[in-house]
């Protein structure tokens, strides 16, 4: 059977469409429970590996993933638009599942694209030039395993102390969690955990577990003007172009800057498991005029909170009867606030005040 467009419709076929021997020489990856054997050529596997350095493992991973630059489709198949986030706008990625059990996926304004089935997972196309799209990929097979072992994908950015309590973030893309948990980043003893996704799950007689991924903060100027830390990541002229604008364009500007933790805050920051003792979620506001505070919640009782917290698997995402999540899908609230019981949930609310959500960070993280 052949899909529109002339593409063998089944898994098999479409594999035999690439060679795999020009994946190049590997590299291991190990974060949690999960490891990754990632097959890449070089100059882009140099790359990666110093992106990726605290997490590089001498253990071969058990997941393999072949990165192939300048291989692609035959033909292109006929692509379905993948639904976005509620809050999000314009098309991102499609898809076209494979008879088989395979599913294609392809970042639309780059062209790169993906096979991805149990046992196979395969980046192609113009890979040079957007190796954060790799990136991605690579960590999506670390949350997609966790999800199939029971975990709860989080949209949230965390921190612990060594020694001490662990902290996430959540908040509506652009809440400010980024600014707020570099902020944490801070305080003495406090390693960074992550950015953007975190795992949890519940850990019998342990309370919960945390878990993020070898993904560095990519942050927006106004992250980077707030932080006197974070001065280099911009030159003097653009700093000061960037300071003239108005405070709600500043805030919804995006332009992207990678920042390496390790670079930053120095050797040892950056660890990827620990445990979760506290959860808060932004829901502040630049109009407000009320002081910031920080409200111990009952997240049952609050559905909109946990929809900040909550996280779609995505288009990668394979269940452990090999299906894949459909388009729209929306997570199911239970398992988060099973993983939850027992962390002490807290809204952020009032004006914006990331000098007031330090100073409650460090009362939180050192007591």
């Amino acid at each position: 059977m052949s899909a529109p467009g002339g593409l063998a419709d089944t898994l098999a076929e479409v594999l035999d469409g690439f060679d795999l021997s020009r994946a190049g020489d590997v590299f291991d990856l190990r974060v949690g429970p999960v490891g990754v054997r990632v097959h890449c050529p070089e100059p882009q596997r140099s790359r990666l590996m110093a992106y990726f350095g605290e997490a590089l493992s001498d253990s071969p991973g058990e997941i393999a993933v072949h990165l192939l630059p300048g291989q692609a489709l035959a033909r292109d198949p006929d692509w379905q638009d993948w639904a976005r986030e509620p809050g999000k706008t314009g098309r991102k990625d499609a898809v076209h599942d494979l008879a088989g059990g395979g599913r294609l996926i392809r970042k639309l304004r780059s062209g790169v694209t993906f096979l991805q089935a149990p046992g196979v997972a395969l980046a192609f196309g113009p890979l040079e030039g957007h190796d954060s799209t790799v990136i991605n990929f690579i960590n999506t097979q670390i949350l997609s395993a966790c999800q199939r072992a029971g975990w709860s994908l989080c949209h949230a950015a965390a921190v612990r102390r060594r020694g001490g309590p662990g902290l996430a973030i959540a908040g509506l893309s652009g809440g400010g969690k980024s600014t707020s948990i570099l902020r944490m980043m801070d305080i003495d003893g406090v390693d960074f955990l992550s950015n953007d996704r975190v795992l949890v799950a519940p850990d019998a007689g342990a309370g919960t577990r945390m878990l993020g991924i070898p993904k560095h903060p990519r942050i927006n100027p106004g992250t980077i003007l707030g932080n006197p830390r974070l001065s280099g990541l911009l030159s003097p002229a653009r700093a000061a172009e960037l300071r003239a604008l108005p405070k709600a364009e500043l805030w919804a500007l995006e332009d992207k800057h990678d920042l390496m933790i390790g670079g930053v805050y120095g050797p040892g920051r950056f660890v990827f498991a620990g445990g979760l003792n506290v959860f808060w979620v932004l829901n502040w506001s630049h109009d407000s005029a009320d002081p910031t505070e920080v409200t111990e919640v009952d997240l049952a009782a609050r559905p909109d909170l946990l929809r900040a917290i909550m996280k779609s698997p995505g288009p990668f995402y394979q269940r452990p009867d090999g299906s894949f999540e459909p388009s729209g899908a929306l997570p199911d609230p239970a398992p988060y606030l099973t993983a939850l019981d027992g962390v002490q949930v807290c809204e952020v609310s009032g004006r914006i005040d990331f000098d007031a959500l330090a100073a409650a960070g460090q009362r939180l993280l050192h007591g």
